[in-house]
């Protein structure tokens, strides 16, 4: 075991429970937590990273599966030297698509979904578990893990937040090591984001999971977190 330390936050409504198969396989070789989300119903990010930022230990390598990879971007951005590294798991710069980033979902996609949420948020949230799922080996299975384990903070607040979020910038200016990973049959951040986040960032290390959902961090546990070990091992 080293003395590297990471942190990964949670995604938004399905809780820490998917990460936590992840977490145990990388604690055999570093010291791994996952983070929930804050539980906050304003979409304010400097109350956001202001709350993670009081909970998280310093000098930790900092990663997240969707919304909370662009997190742990702009909280390692704020960090700066005292942040080793970040790595970020099914996570899109710009999750909602905008003029000048188009590789993201459809604007009106998503206040289709936001709009479904508020009606009926138990439905939804089956919804976005099959969504995360689509794509996978066996989705159902995945799908129906995903919806049984859920326990996260399934808010407006943090659909919001989704919608607005940028981490273009951030990802430009950290310039620590990155690890960006991506899934080839993601339902939910396209495939493309890969090519464009290492275009934006050519420092990066950009890597695509084959034959993957963007659940893949319970679906491909073994391989994601053998993917994990050795960036960070490589820089320690």
């Amino acid at each position: 075991m080293t003395d590297q330390r990471l942190v990964l936050l949670a995604g938004w409504g399905l809780g820490s429970a998917p990460l936590q198969p992840l977490a145990d396989a990388l604690g055999v070789r570093l010291q791994v937590q996952v983070e929930p989300l804050p539980e906050l119903d304003h979409a304010s990010v400097a109350l956001w990273l202001d709350q993670l930022d009081e909970r998280l230990p310093d000098n930790a390598w900092l990663g997240g599966w969707s919304l909370g990879g662009m997190l742990a971007s702009l909280l390692a951005a704020s960090r700066g030297s005292a942040c080793p590294g970040l790595l970020t798991l099914a996570s899109n710069p710009c999750f909602v698509a905008r003029e000048t980033w188009p590789t993201a979902m459809a604007a009106s996609t998503f206040r289709i979904f936001r709009d479904s949420y508020q009606q009926s948020p138990s439905a939804t949230l089956k919804r976005f578990a099959m969504l995360c799922s689509q794509g996978a080996v066996d989705a159902r299975s995945l799908s129906r893990s995903l919806t049984a384990t859920a326990g996260g903070v399934d808010s407006l607040a943090g659909l919001d937040l989704l919608a607005t979020l940028d981490t273009r910038e951030i990802l430009q200016r950290f310039s620590g090591p990155q690890l960006h990973v991506f899934a080839d049959a993601d339902a939910l951040v396209p495939v493309s984001a890969a090519v464009a986040v290492q275009a934006l960032q050519p420092d990066a290390t950009v890597h695509c999971m084959s034959g993957a959902s963007h659940a893949f961090v319970l679906e491909q546990v073994a391989d994601v977190a053998a993917l994990l070990s050795r960036f960070m091992e490589a820089r320690a």
